[in-house]
């Protein structure tokens, strides 16, 4: 091996040793920066713990150092349980932070519905429903009620009935008709012109129904 060869392993050996020598620096310091560490915390501890034994005389506390080491081993014991609660927490802070604009914007929604109802008078028709109930309660007894119960049958036979389109027109007729005839200025007619007007085909017509519902209420009421 020449000089030349044997002076680059020379050089290649120090740079291994001076960082080797580095690194073992580095631990020490480490090592001493730890120990440090500890001997600070040893006495933040002991002040702690003298501080906190005067606080518990002063107070007539007594602790059982078996108690003390049981609940500590129980708190180690259940460091998994801790750390699972603690993500179950994460999970709930980012399931309200995901929900919340949702539920705010539910809110905002349920608001203007509200007021939507209360512009078309939703509420004040419920407070006067509330007047109109209570004044039939006032009015009406139990024995009013129990014949009510007593006769629903026909009356909702009656329902039913007045429920038909042709029911319907003919009560919508009527109540037109005695509008009309209410506003209008009704003039004295002679027993002739009266018999002159039954002789129109209309009033025909008219006679002809009213002689047919009275047949029938008839026959109803037989």
């Amino acid at each position: 091996m020449d000089d030349k060869a044997l002076q680059v392993q020379i050089s290649e050996l120090n740079a291994k040793v001076d960082l080797l020598l580095e690194h073992v620096n580095e631990q020490r310091l480490k090592t001493n920066q730890l120990e440090d560490l500890v001997s600070d915390i040893s006495i933040v501890g002991k002040d702690v713990y003298d501080t906190a034994v005067v606080e518990l005389e002063n107070r007539q506390v007594e602790l059982d150092p078996d108690q003390l080491k049981g609940l500590g081993l129980r708190f180690l014991r259940n460091i998994g349980n801790f750390r699972d609660l603690l993500i179950t927490f994460e999970s709930m802070a980012d399931l309200v932070k995901d929900v919340t604009p949702i539920v705010n914007e539910t809110i905002m929604d349920f608001t203007d519905k509200l007021d939507e109802f209360d512009r078309k008078g939703y509420f004040e028709f419920l407070r006067e429903s509330g007047n109109v109930l209570d004044k039939v309660i006032t009015k009406v007894s139990a024995d009013d009620m129990k014949q009510l119960a007593d006769n629903i049958e026909p009356m909702l036979e009656m329902l039913k009935a007045l429920g038909r389109p042709e029911v319907i027109q003919g009560m919508k007729n009527a109540t037109q008709a005695l509008a009309e005839t209410s506003s209008q200025k009704v003039p004295e007619v002679s027993v002739f012109r009266m018999m002159r007007e039954l002789n129109k085909p209309e009033m025909k017509k008219a006679l002809g129904f009213m002689v047919t519902f009275m047949k029938n209420f008839s026959t109803q009421q037989s």
